[in-house]
């Protein structure tokens, strides 16, 4: 896989430039800028370079329609004032684009293309599609490794029709990964949630062997305790999930890897309530499982307390309501702690992850934080991603 930084001459080579900036957006204000702050060394890289650059990116799932509350602008703009430089946002029909008309004044430097999913082609990695956008450029720069895991054409089938290279940080984030899944200092522990087990299960099967802890929290959690025999009231469970579960637990046991999930619990009665702690056999039929109780906490915190090594993708609780944040934040500061000492290596993952973790600024305080969900996980399932697959 050839990077972008080992390329000779740049200047003043038209790069279409992959970029992941499907940041969360609110009647046009973005709320959390961790994926434009990301961007911020590649761009740099090759305005010193002195490259003029295409910037290819999405937000939401338009569905191949032009949806305005959807688009690149109040990003483009963001990114205006973090770079001090004019940015414009070419809306025009990409089919009715031409190499020559991208940069009609000398003095641009970047430009944007509205959000490449208001075409239907996109996702369907179309092969016409992706030979037009290569031919407004003279290369392909993929530093989007959080979109590698889709099969799309301004991330796949584009490096058939252009030389393509790795971005800084798509590098950075493979090999951070690498050092968690191959370079093993041990103990290591993987935290890992969200709600659907069924969806993160070729992981946890894949990380048993290879980590020493799999501490299960979030809605997934709850299946666990449900299939222990617990009432979970009416939180949030997965169906047909059983035998996933004894599969995890039986090879845990051949792998002498310790499961650890929930020993008591945050409840409420909704979503917007305050918060109950109870143990397993208290939980009424009515209550909501909305976060890990503070004996668990302090499992988890033991068990960090004794890793050299750590990885989390999924918060904890309904982080969204700060009455059950308090499960991540307590993870937050535990790693934090050990970070500071350098006594721990940790990879954080996820957009939810990483929300929870600015809540209380602490995305500084991680070895590496990756804003790849998805493609995160599909990576340390063993998958190989179509994006890395395609510049290889």
């Amino acid at each position: 896989m050839n990077n972008i930084k080992d390329h000779e001459n740049l200047d003043g080579k038209k790069v279409l430039l992959r970029l992941d900036l499907n940041v969360p957006l609110k009647n046009g204000v973005i709320k959390d800028f961790t994926r434009i702050d990301k961007i911020l060394p590649i761009l740099e890289f090759l305005i010193k370079k002195n490259s003029k650059i295409i910037i290819i990116s999405h937000v939401g799932r338009p569905k191949g329609k032009v949806n305005q509350d959807l688009s690149l602008r109040p990003i483009c703009e963001n990114l205006e004032k973090k770079i001090n430089k004019k940015i414009k946002i070419i809306d025009k029909n990409i089919y009715e684009l031409k190499k020559d008309e991208v940069f009609e004044d000398s003095k641009e430097t970047i430009v944007f293309l509205e959000n490449i999913r208001f075409y239907e082609e996109e996702e369907k990695n179309d092969l016409n599609f992706s030979k037009h956008l290569a031919k407004l450029a003279d290369l392909f720069v993929n530093d989007a490794f959080s979109c590698s895991h889709r099969a799309h054409a301004s991330v796949c089938k584009i490096t058939e029709f252009l030389p393509s290279f790795a971005g800084l940080q798509l590098e950075t984030e493979i090999n951070a990964l690498k050092k968690v899944t191959t370079e093993i200092k041990k103990p290591i522990t993987c935290i890992i949630g969200g709600s659907k087990i069924s969806t993160k299960i070729g992981v946890i099967k894949n990380l048993i062997p290879k980590f020493d802890n799999i501490i299960i929290v979030g809605g997934m959690a709850n299946n666990i305790l449900s299939h222990k025999g617990n009432q979970i009231g009416k939180s949030i469970k997965e169906d047909n999930c059983e035998a996933i579960i004894e599969e995890i637990f039986e090879i845990s046991k051949k792998n002498t890897c310790i499961i650890t999930y929930p020993e008591d619990v945050s409840v409420g009665k909704s979503l917007n309530d305050n918060r109950k702690i109870k143990k397993l056999n208290e939980i009424a039929d009515d209550d909501l499982i909305l976060d890990i109780g503070p004996k668990t906490i302090d499992k988890i915190k033991n068990i960090i307390d004794k890793s050299s090594t750590v990885l989390w993708n999924g918060p904890a609780g309904y982080f969204e309501n700060p009455n059950f944040a308090i499960g991540s934040y307590e993870i937050t500061k535990t790693i934090v702690k050990k970070n500071n000492n350098k006594s721990i290596y940790s990879v954080v993952g996820g957009g939810d992850t990483i929300a929870v973790i600015n809540q209380i600024n602490a995305i500084k305080d991680f070895n590496f934080v990756s804003t790849a969900g998805g493609a995160f996980l599909e990576y340390l399932e063993g998958k190989v991603l179509p994006g890395i697959k395609s510049l290889n």
